[in-house]
């Protein structure tokens, strides 16, 4: 049986400090939902062919160059950061960009954020593209905010699979997420700590990725201490979790005894 063929994604945990230290952005994907139903999980999804547009590079603070090479891809790396910025828009209404000014996007005002509303539900009804939206309102693309944090690919045994980079990115001012109702049907600001917390002791239906993705950001007491910790890390691992057998409740990933280095290994979330 041939293996399913890996769909490249991003996703971009959004960051803020709250009272209790760090908190991140979570959403509940909707039950219906193709990948990750009733989970929460961080904006993000698939990288398609329009966040590879080469016009890109010109509306963005990296180039294609850059970016790939903090990826370790050959080239078009600059889409991963694209199809974040795009995801994180679409399923969250946060936009990652500068205006003309240099400043970033705010949406303070009810006509601002009306408009970029709009702009939100052309996008994902694929009536206007991101690339439309940052001309019409010359803005340049913020990929300077996102620190490359983490590389995951989804087992072997699933029947959709991804190859996904995660993108850590404080919040902007004035910019609220708002769930569309239709793949996201909840959301909360939280604690990764107080996340874990609930995902062992209540029930609360965390993503496996977004676990461990959480776990590492629990040593930090602010959003600036985290992007300098984070901006500091050099090695980017590629991550495929496994299970030895169906009775292993946690899945092993690399570093873990008993961990098999093999991808043609029978493997599971």
């Amino acid at each position: 049986m041939n293996n399913p063929a890996l769909r490249y994604a991003a996703t971009v945990i959004l960051v803020r400090d709250g009272d209790d230290g760090v908190e991140v952005l979570l959403q509940e994907r909707s039950g219906k939902s193709e990948s990750f139903g009733g989970m929460f999980v961080f904006p993000g999804g698939k990288v398609d062919l329009h966040d590879a547009d080469r016009s890109y590079a010109e509306l963005s603070t990296y180039d294609d160059r850059r970016a790939s090479g903090l990826l370790g891809v050959p080239r078009y790396g600059l889409a991963y950061w694209m199809g974040g910025i795009r995801e994180c828009f679409e399923e969250a209404g946060i936009l990652l960009a500068y205006d003309s000014e240099g400043e970033l996007v705010d949406f303070e005002t009810d006509a601002v954020k009306a408009r970029f509303a709009g702009y939100r539900d052309a996008l994902n009804a694929g009536t206007l593209s991101l690339l439309e939206i940052c001309q019409r309102e010359n803005l340049r693309l913020a990929t300077d905010m996102m620190q490359y944090y983490s590389h995951w690919v989804t087992p072997l045994s699933q029947p959709r699979r991804f190859d996904t980079r995660f993108f850590i990115c404080p919040a902007p001012l004035n910019q609220e997420p708002v769930i569309d109702n239709h793949e996201m049907i909840s959301q909360c600001w939280i604690n990764p700590a107080e996340a874990i917390r609930r995902q062992r002791e209540e029930g609360f239906q965390i993503f496996f990725p977004t676990i461990k993705n959480l776990e590492g950001l629990t040593a930090y007491g602010s959003v600036d201490e985290l992007m300098t910790g984070v901006g500091a890390i050099s090695d980017f691992p590629r991550i495929l979790p496994m299970r030895v057998n169906d009775n292993d409740k946690v899945p092993l990933i690399p570093g873990d005894e008993g961990y098999v280095h093999h991808e043609t290994a029978e493997t599971h979330y």
